[in-house]
């Protein structure tokens, strides 16, 4: 069955990890470039048109944001990586908001965002790696899906599985905040996952 979403609310912004919310409710966290489209993805997911802020200007996300989803579960949006404007001192604070997220043990699964128009960057490797090499159960969702024609998604979808086959990544995914494409697709991989209550 999948995720059905009834309520979401934004909960809270967090700085660093000993201000987590509680109770530990299981995680969907979703991670990805400062252009890859987290929040319009989010947006999409929970039925809301602006409750993860769409930004004009890539990199505003620059805290964990918890959003509270059926009163029973949280959607984290992290802080995107990868944009070129940030300084080097923020983004040296934002990896290590975010080493000491992962590190703070949760019951959660990363949604790893990847823009299908383009081959995974230098630092898309890096966090998939990073995340499978602390055990973190991963989902790969490749956004964006509406600027490609089909061929072309299937096209990049099985490029992408080929380079990553020697990660243990749990589902590889397309999908389209515009068209809403690929919804119901993440949305049963993500109820799945809750109903085996997979931890980690």
């Amino acid at each position: 069955m999948a995720l059905e979403i009834k309520q979401a609310d934004f909960l809270v912004s967090v700085a660093n990890a000993n201000n987590l919310p509680e109770p530990p409710w299981p995680e969907i966290v979703f991670a990805g470039r400062s252009n890859v489209g987290k929040s319009s993805l989010i947006n999409m997911l929970l039925g809301r048109k602006a409750l993860a802020k769409v930004s004009a200007a890539p990199g505003k996300t620059r805290l964990v944001n918890y959003f509270l989803v059926n009163e029973n579960l949280y959607f984290v949006d992290l802080p995107g990586y990868g944009y070129a404007k940030t300084s080097q001192v923020l983004r040296q604070d934002w990896a290590k908001l975010i080493d000491e997220y992962i590190r703070t043990p949760r019951s959660r699964i990363v949604v790893q965002l990847l823009d299908i128009r383009h081959r995974p960057a230098k630092q898309d490797l890096e966090s998939l790696e990073w995340l499978c090499h602390n055990m973190v159960p991963v989902v790969v969702v490749l956004t964006k899906g509406d600027k490609l024609g089909r061929q072309a998604q299937y096209t990049a979808l099985r490029a992408l599985k080929e380079q990553l086959k020697s990660l243990p990544i749990l589902q590889i995914l397309t999908s389209s905040s515009r068209s809403k494409s690929g919804r119901d697709e993440l949305l049963g991989f993500l109820g799945a996952w809750l109903r085996k209550g997979n931890a980690r």
